[in-house]
């Protein structure tokens, strides 16, 4: 027995050898022959590997006007282990750069690490780089890295587009396909579609020689991959009235939101103070992107999707809707005003001089305040509890696309709030309050805020009789139209469709009546219906505010133009409002003298005494 567990422990010994034999010849096998990684490892000293860069996708506007180009740049790479003595005067004086940057720079490369090759100056220019190449032998451990740089032929609408830089530490860390200096959509389209514009990077393996230079391809490329360029981008944008837009907008603060109503396309999208996206490419990057960011007027921030404002009278459309669903009022239903509504001897919303009673078409025409309180309060106190009221009234808001994300495909946005019940609750205890006390909200006040395209698109919707397209920027994608159904299905309100005639019969008189808030922004052959907009506002002057839409029937643009501190919303938002809409429906304006004024008009005085 003892013999017999001797011989099988033997064999089992031998089986075990032989196993592990043949286990480290297939592996040799697989790492001399089929393996690429370990010959390349092996011969990594006369191996350089360099990267290729693919060329990022071009951005066109809905006319295929070019918006983003790209320009060949280069790299300068250093290897801090294989930089030997040189001339480092001379080098500098090629670089344009003292001997203090030169050792800053070559600090970090050495944090990064001796062995792996990091950028010592990034994105130089073709000049620079000719002159180097012709002595780059002279320079060992430096290399040129080719890749390209984007270009802004239009210098326009720089936060639609964004900006690229260096890939983050945060991105490297999730996101396996980046290295070290890569290139990276930070902001705008060039974030929002990073993945479809930056196309898949290739790679070639170079032989060089003691001296650092390139003497060919290693096995004649057999190792090399190919870069895979980016895909090109068709946006939604109209480039020349996001142009004239941004003049309008000149020297002022505020924002302009144009939508299709139809489709839900970005026809324009202006924050001002606005910048030349150009001030954001290439080495002057930093010191431009520190300037804007200190600037006071925040021309970085992007009020058109992150500003949060009271929408003022624009938002008693909603509640005129509001009440007509709900039955509380008819378009014949009329109420008095006397400057105002009083609920108590303390508690009074004013309203400017108008005749009176108004029906409801006169109400939205003229804005009168007191229709507006008397509305609201109808709605919440057909239900049992102001609570019950209140969350009935704030659903139907929603549905309008305020109070929440609107899901389109810019890389930013805010929510802007619609208070809800419990926000009211803690503020004034679960039966602390009723109607009169957020009685504010009928007028676009109290606690509500939106932002500017969520307004636009509230337009859109009212345009298009109750429904509305999530807004997005892109149209197609490498020549492909979007087939998401984010985009392309329509998303209802709560609304009948049969009482948005009412209300926009009172946005037209807006314009027509002898009394409307915007007569005087009034173009003629063009059926414009909008509604002016006055927020309140603790840092100075109130918000000029304007929605709009055109023509009545068939619409093809709707807009929202917040001016800040610019007073009643006739005096500047209305104007520009007018001024857009012929211009993107004629392609040119006839009130020359008021394009004029709003062209020259400069608010940054009141800015700065804040």
């Amino acid at each position: 027995m003892s013999k017999n567990k001797f011989a099988d422990r033997r064999l089992f010994f031998y089986f075990l050898f032989g196993a592990s034999s043949l286990l480290l010849i297939i592996k040799l096998f697989a790492i001399q022959i089929v393996d690429n990684s370990y010959k390349l490892s092996a011969n990594n000293n006369v191996i350089k590997a360099v990267t290729l860069y693919p060329e990022r996708g071009y951005i066109y506007d809905r006319n295929g006007e070019l918006l983003v180009t790209n320009q060949r740049a280069y790299d300068l790479m250093v290897t801090p282990r294989q930089v030997e003595e040189m001339d480092t005067l001379s080098f500098c004086d090629i670089l344009d750069i003292n001997r203090g940057e030169f050792d800053k720079q070559f600090s970090k490369a050495l944090r990064y690490s001796r062995y792996r090759a990091s950028i010592f100056i990034k994105e130089i220019s073709k000049q620079t780089a000719a002159k180097l190449q012709e002595r780059l032998y002279e320079f060992p451990g430096f290399y040129l890295q080719e890749r390209t740089m984007r270009e802004y032929p239009q210098k326009s609408a720089a936060h639609i587009l964004g900006y690229v830089s260096q890939v983050p530490d945060y991105v490297l860390k999730k996101n396996t396909y980046y290295k070290k200096n890569d290139n990276f959509g930070m902001s705008g389209v060039e974030r929002s579609y990073e993945e479809d514009l930056r196309g898949t990077q290739g790679v070639q393996y170079l032989i060089r020689d003691v001296w650092n230079r390139t003497k060919g391809k290693f096995e004649n490329g057999k190792f090399d991959s190919l870069a895979v360029n980016g895909k090109d981008l068709e946006l939604s944008i109209d480039i020349k009235l996001q142009e004239y837009a941004e003049q309008l907008m000149q020297n002022k603060k505020g924002s302009i939101v144009a939508i299709e109503p139809s489709t839900g396309e970005i026809l324009s999208l202006v924050s001002s103070p606005y910048y030349d996206p150009n001030l954001l490419i290439g080495r002057s990057r930093s010191p431009n992107y520190n300037r804007m960011y200190k600037d006071k007027n925040k021309p970085l921030f992007d009020r058109s999707l992150l500003a949060e404002y009271p929408p003022g009278s624009t938002f008693k459309l909603l509640n005129a809707l509001i009440a007509l669903e709900e039955d509380v009022i008819s378009s014949r239903t009329s109420f008095s005003c006397d400057e105002g509504w009083r609920f108590s001897a303390k508690l009074k919303i004013g309203c400017h001089e108008h005749h009176s009673p108004l029906n409801l078409t006169e109400s939205i025409s003229q804005s009168c305040n007191a229709y507006y309180c008397k509305t609201f309060r109808r709605i919440i106190e057909k239900y049992p509890t102001a609570a019950e009221g209140y969350e009935n009234w704030r659903n139907h808001v929603l549905s309008f696309g305020l109070g929440n994300y609107l899901g389109n495909d810019l890389y930013t946005g805010r929510k802007g709030r619609v208070p809800s019940v419990d926000f009211y609750n803690q503020q004034y205890g679960n039966k602390g309050w009723k109607a009169p006390t957020v009685i504010s909200l009928s007028i676009g006040q109290d606690a509500l805020v939106v932002s500017p395209i969520q307004m636009a698109n509230m337009c859109a919707a009212i345009a298009n009789r109750g429904y509305y397209f999530t807004p997005h920027i892109v149209r197609k994608v490498d020549g492909s139209p979007l087939s998401d159904s984010t985009y392309t299905i329509p998303k209802y309100t709560t609304i009948d469709e049969k009482h948005f005639k009412t209300v926009i019969n009172g946005m037209e008189k807006v314009f027509t009546d002898k009394h409307g808030t915007a007569r005087s922004a009034r173009v003629k052959n063009i059926e414009i219906c909008g509604k002016t907009g006055t927020a309140e506002n603790p840092h100075g002057e109130d918000h000029s505010i304007f929605i709009a839409f055109a023509p009545k029937y068939n619409p093809q643009i709707a807009l929202a133009v917040y001016v800040e501190n610019g007073g009643w919303g006739s005096s500047w938002a209305a104007p520009i409002a007018s001024l857009m809409i012929e211009q993107y429906l004629t392609g040119q304006i006839t009130n020359t003298k008021q394009e004029a004024y709003i062209l020259n008009g400069n608010l940054m005085p009141q800015y700065d005494e804040e």
